[in-house]
């Protein structure tokens, strides 16, 4: 695989940030529903967040 730029490196950084925090936040969501229907759409939200994140870090190895 080439070499990321820098830009790129400062753009993946950014979005595994975006997506970590939007993982942290829909757990929380998730954590304070008492819907089960809205609890589950915020844990699988979180879920998807999670698989994204872990899946743009592979770049990063």
């Amino acid at each position: 695989m080439a070499e990321l730029s820098q830009v790129e490196l400062q753009n993946l950084r950014h979005l595994i940030g975006m997506h970590d925090t939007s993982y942290q936040k829909l757990n929380t969501y998730a954590s304070q529903c008492v819907d089960p229907q809205i609890k589950q759409m915020f844990t699988k939200a979180a879920q998807e967040s999670l698989n994204t994140k872990q899946k743009l870090l592979t770049f990063l190895n």
